[in-house]
């Protein structure tokens, strides 16, 4: 009795994979079109160069809270004190 069970079950789960291997997949193909209206903008950066310093840890410090406060990051701090130094 378990053996007909069994060969029941064996025929039925190989009547699927049948079924499965003879049953075209429809996926949909969705179209991607470019926003209609959009410009591509490209930033040109400057290239750039590295600096490496070492400053008194109290400033350092400074720093760090300050760009907090201003939502900046050191980068862009340390460019804009370079700038406005340089510009005198």
């Amino acid at each position: 009795m378990a053996d007909k069970g069994k060969s029941n079950y064996e025929s039925q789960l190989g009547g699927l994979a049948n079924k499965l291997k003879s049953t075209q997949v429809n996926t949909p193909l969705q179209e991607v079109l470019p926003v209609a209206g959009a410009k591509k903008i490209k930033e040109e950066k400057p290239e750039e160069a590295q600096l490496n310093v070492w400053i008194p840890k109290d400033l350092f410090k400074k720093l760090k809270r300050r760009g907090l406060d201003a939502d900046m990051t050191l980068k862009e701090i340390t460019i804009k004190a370079l700038e406005n130094y340089l510009s005198k």
